[in-house]
């Protein structure tokens, strides 16, 4: 303020005021939701994990491990490939929607605006038009800026459009669980998932800060049934209806390829984790590198101690977060809180510095590698409906070391020296966002 420079506000002070309204906001949030919050989180948070035997992520056995514990099939004969950001990704979704005959299925968390929103629904139209049968189920909270012209227009083209768990008086228990998965699957034959959502933000390479970061993948081959019954489990609940029979779940024969596949799902209506439980088995059997990529990191102490434990038996683990273009700052804030211990114990902690980093992956000793719409917190291991695909294959696990070491190149190091000697007002905020951590 003029004439008065001891009332002028610094940015730190705005910050601290800005962070400090919604972390009120957030209090009554959280008073509101403690009668709520399901149990699966209940279960889980004062547990460590321990490994008992022996283990190693290029082996059968891990295989078998994450099939027996999680309940995801393994699949041969898949040919899979990686998308890496909207000029890839939304060309190929176009491409499988357009070739569909007989059956079109798409959720999604993320159906905001721009001009993909209108290209999809577009695409989606046609078909349905033609006699392909399409469901499109959007969750009624993440979706909830999508232009409801759309919806119209699909519906009046023949597209059933259902919501997912919408307010209602009788599902109040349900409401801070989502569906966050993202899946099309077209003829029960070809699949997509991984980070994607559709809007504008999701649109170009990554090119500037309107441009989001974020990596899909397209699979073809028995792994694809695995998609389709994460979307058939969401759909049932939202309609009732069971989707079955050769146009939604037809034989897959094996491809020429040979990949290896398991699709994991985790249902917060049932109080699964079985994505937490794939992360720990991947992460406990790590032998010379883990490299994890992910939107929001806010792990609870016991995966917190599960990656020093990788880095103290000598596992070059590196995590890669978003950096100052992060969309959620409470939940950076809030994941920071554990940057020294990880960093003391050997871990290397980067943050992207182009645009919103919304990829997650995670590849370890490069051969085995996941991806999907998993992120590395409590909201995607305990709260939301997820899915992962993962592959035991050292082309696919190559890959996508090399798109990491190029997003390397892009980010800043964490230097724990440094970051010890962060303001003081910078720790506080950090441990009082970590209350939220179950919540994030």
């Amino acid at each position: 303020m003029p004439g008065f420079p001891f009332l002028e506000i610094s940015p730190a002070t705005k910050l601290i005021h800005r962070l400090t309204l919604k972390l009120a906001l957030l209090t009554l949030a959280n008073a509101g939701w403690s009668s709520l919050v399901t149990r699966k989180y209940e279960r889980t948070k004062n547990k460590d994990y321990k490994l008992v035997g022996e283990l190693s992520s290029d082996s059968e056995a891990f295989l078998r491990a994450v099939e027996a514990i999680t309940g995801a099939p393994i699949s041969y004969g898949n040919q899979v490939k990686v998308l890496t950001n909207g000029d890839q990704i939304f060309p190929a979704m176009l491409d499988a929607i357009c070739s569909a005959e007989k059956t079109l299925n798409l959720v999604t968390f993320v159906y905001w605006k721009g001009p993909i929103a209108p290209q999809i629904a577009e695409a989606i139209c046609e078909k349905a038009q033609e006699g392909v049968k399409c469901n499109v189920l959007l969750d009624a909270i993440g979706a909830a800026p999508i232009d409801l012209r759309l919806i119209e227009k699909m519906e009046n083209a023949g597209v059933k459009v259902a919501w997912f768990r919408p307010p209602r008086w009788h599902n109040i228990k349900k409401l801070n669980n989502r569906t966050h998965r993202k899946i099309l699957v077209v003829d029960g034959k070809i699949g997509f998932t991984g980070g994607v959502g559709i809007a504008e933000e999701w649109m170009g390479d990554a090119q500037d800060p309107l441009h989001w970061r974020d990596t899909h993948v397209r699979v073809e081959g028995p792994a694809v049934r695995g998609l389709q019954g994460a979307f058939c489990e969401n759909w049932l609940e939202a309609t009732g209806e069971v989707l079955a029979g050769e146009d939604y779940l037809p034989s897959l024969p094996t491809l020429p390829g040979d990949i290896c596949a398991q699709v994991t799902r985790s249902s917060a209506g049932k109080g699964d984790t079985n994505i937490e439980t794939l992360f720990f088995l991947a992460i406990a059997s790590a032998q010379e590198r883990l490299w994890l990529t992910t939107a929001y990191f806010v792990p609870r102490p016991a995966l917190v101690d599960v990656l020093t434990r990788a880095a103290k038996r000598g596992v070059d683990v590196r995590v890669l977060v978003p950096g100052p273009h992060m969309n959620h700052k409470i939940a950076r804030i809030a994941g920071r809180v554990n940057y020294s211990k990880l960093m003391k114990k050997g871990v290397r902690i980067y943050e992207y510095q182009p645009t919103m980093l919304h990829a997650k992956t995670l590849v370890v000793d490069s051969a085995w590698s996941t991806i999907g719409s998993t992120n590395f917190d409590n909201r995607s291991f305990a709260l939301n409906d997820e899915v992962n695909i993962s592959f035991h294959n050292r082309t696919l696990a190559r890959a996508l070391e090399k798109q990491f070491l190029l997003d390397l190149e892009r980010s800043r190091e964490f230097q724990e020296r440094k970051w010890s000697r962060r303001a003081l007002w910078k720790k506080i905020l950090e441990k009082l966002s970590s209350i939220f951590s179950p919540q994030l």
